[in-house]
Formats: C-alpha cells, sequence, structure tokens
C-alpha cells in the first residue's frame, strides 16, 4: 500500500524544526563559549584558572599572551577578605 503524499508535508515540517532548532542550539553553545568547544569535568584548579583568565582577560575563556599581569592585577584578589576572630 503506498504512503500518501499529504504524509511527507508534516514529516518534512517536524524533520526541518527539530534540524534548525539543534543548529541553533548548537550555535548558542559555541557563542556562550567564545568559539571553543564547551568544558566537561571542571575541577577545582579549571575553576581557579578561570577565574584568573576572567581577572587578566576580562571573559571566562580568553587567555594572554603577556609574560606580565597589568598593575591592577596585584591588589585584584580573587580571596575574599577574612575578618580576625579574637
Amino acid at each position: 500500500m503506498p504512503i500518501p503524499f499529504e504524509a511527507l508535508i508534516p514529516l518534512g515540517l517536524i524533520t526541518g524544526f527539530f534540524g534548525v532548532s539543534g543548529l541553533l542550539f548548537n550555535k548558542l553553545k559555541v557563542s556562550m563559549n567564545e568559539g571553543q568547544p564547551p568544558r566537561y569535568g571542571v575541577d577545582r584548579w579549571d575553576r581557579v584558572m578561570m577565574e584568573r583568565d576572567y581577572r587578566l582577560t576580562g571573559t571566562q575563556r580568553g587567555q594572554t599572551h603577556q609574560t606580565t599581569a597589568h598593575a591592577g592585577f596585584s591588589t585584584n584578589s580573587a580571596w575574599d577578605i577574612e575578618k580576625e576572630h579574637l
């Protein structure tokens, strides 16, 4: 028994919408990671390095080629100031 051609129109629409949504989701993920692949299994060291990169460059994924940090980096500490407990 042949398939009626009317059934191919919804099939094409559904396939097209799933394809477009997948492409848009992929572009969104890539743009959020500044063109880099997403990071998986991020541990404490990676988070510390991401914080350092953010303080140096202003972006989570950015890295710099300069050998010395700018002058404001010495006072821009990631550690919170703790009060002394006496």
